[in-house]
């Protein structure tokens, strides 16, 4: 797939009734909150349908309603009178009673939700080479809901990242929090498999800009720089000043590792899926970079901050947690500073 907006189709009536008001999904979390700050910033007014309405932070400009799938009226409701939804909602893995067959079938209601409510644009966060016939269930979740919103009449645009880098995200943070903590950091095979990070808030206004088109198109959001996975994890080690020895391990072997470490974390550090995508090279593109953020360049002006504090993936998404600060005000540094969410 090329880095480069892919045209669909063409729809003359898009976007005929601008109400210069539009719905971000988790407005409060990390990508979410980033494109709720670039719509702020451009002069939109911005309401979030979320999960974690309580985490509403006081004298917030965005206006919270709660993410009711089993509700269909209650979400269209919630719709209505906007221009344009923004969509970042999406489960990184099966834990309980969520899966990622619940989370396509909750999407599907969304988009018809959205058309009931007479949105005019979505704009949906994907992820690079999605698959109806993929083997990872995350990636043919993904193919299924970009099936489900074409179908659904609404005029779209499909954004696909691989991995996400800045602001107060995951896996770059919580990768060099191990480098600062560990004598031995565990890379499955050789490392060689590409990755091709985008800085969240480039993210952020690409989505911006594809809301404010009128036709159906995909692009890959994806950044300037294509390092392998062993050369992000040297890049981070140098940067922060660590000696912990990089060993390659067999890939069979890493998902145990990163579970005994995950349990001791009280987290899910990697899935067995999430390496087998990464070592099929699915979080690489070869197409032209769609955003200018060098992620060496940021990791360099980051290195004193990035792994000071682990960032807990459950923490953020499956148990009490304290409401994040303001759009557009810093995060306070003590919670994990830089950083990247794998998915969004």
């Amino acid at each position: 797939m090329n880095a480069a907006t892919t045209p669909v189709g063409h729809r003359e009536d898009a976007v005929s009734v601008d109400t210069g008001l539009d719905v971000v999904t988790g407005a409060f979390s990390y990508s979410g909150k980033a494109i709720a700050k670039a719509l702020l910033g451009s002069g939109r007014q911005v309401r979030t349908i979320t999960g974690h309405p309580g985490r509403a932070p006081e004298g917030s400009p965005i206006e919270a309603r709660p993410l009711e799938f089993d509700n269909p009226v209650g979400l269209a409701e919630s719709l209505a009178g906007a221009t344009t939804l923004y969509n970042t909602y999406w489960v990184r893995f099966a834990r309980d009673r969520t899966d990622h067959d619940l989370a396509v079938a909750n999407s599907r209601a969304l988009f018809h939700a959205a058309r009931r409510a007479g949105i005019r644009r979505i704009v949906h966060v994907s992820i690079t080479h999605p698959g109806i016939d993929s083997p990872f269930p995350y990636f043919r979740g993904k193919a299924l809901v970009e099936r489900a919103l074409a179908e659904v009449d609404v005029p779209y645009a499909i954004v696909r990242p691989a991995i996400l880098f800045g602001g107060d995200g995951v896996l770059l943070n919580n990768i060099a929090w191990l480098l600062r903590h560990l004598p031995v950091f565990a890379v499955g095979g050789r490392g060689g498999y590409g990755v091709r990070p985008i800085h969240v808030d480039d993210l952020a206004r690409l989505c911006v800009a594809r809301g404010a088109e009128r036709h159906d198109s995909v692009t890959d959001a994806v950044g300037p720089e294509r390092p392998t996975f062993i050369e992000l994890v040297r890049d981070i080690r140098d940067a922060v000043g660590s000696r912990a020895r990089i060993v390659c391990v067999p890939g069979s072997a890493l998902p145990m590792f990163a579970r005994l470490v995950g349990t001791a974390l009280r987290d899910v550090l990697l899935t067995a899926d999430e390496y087998r995508a990464m070592a099929a090279g699915l979080a690489d593109t070869h197409g032209r970079p769609t955003a200018p953020t060098a992620l060496s360049g940021w990791i360099t002006q980051h290195a004193s901050e990035l792994g000071l504090h682990y960032a807990n993936e459950l923490d953020r998404h499956y148990r009490q947690s304290p409401p994040s600060p303001p759009v557009g005000v810093a995060p306070d540094r003590s919670l994990p500073a830089g950083g990247v969410e794998g998915r969004t």
